[in-house]
């Protein structure tokens, strides 16, 4: 059983932590990349939302109004 830990204990992460996009803390391999559920809820509550949309540009070659 002391070998088990011992082989464990040598384990090396999948990912580098890095910090939370939302509160700066170390990320949490559960919730990578945010240390928690809250800050993942944020962050999917600002993408359900809408509040990561970027602006639509219309070009004059797509517009509707044309007629030849």
């Amino acid at each position: 059983m002391t070998e088990t830990k011992k082989s464990t204990a040598n384990v090396t992460p999948l990912r580098p932590t890095r910090p939370c996009p939302e509160c700066k803390r170390p990320s949490q391999r559960e919730h990578y990349p945010f240390c928690s559920a809250p800050c993942r809820n944020i962050d999917l509550n600002r993408w359900l939302t809408g509040a990561y949309v970027l602006p639509a540009v219309e070009s004059a070659d797509d517009s509707d109004d044309e007629q030849e």
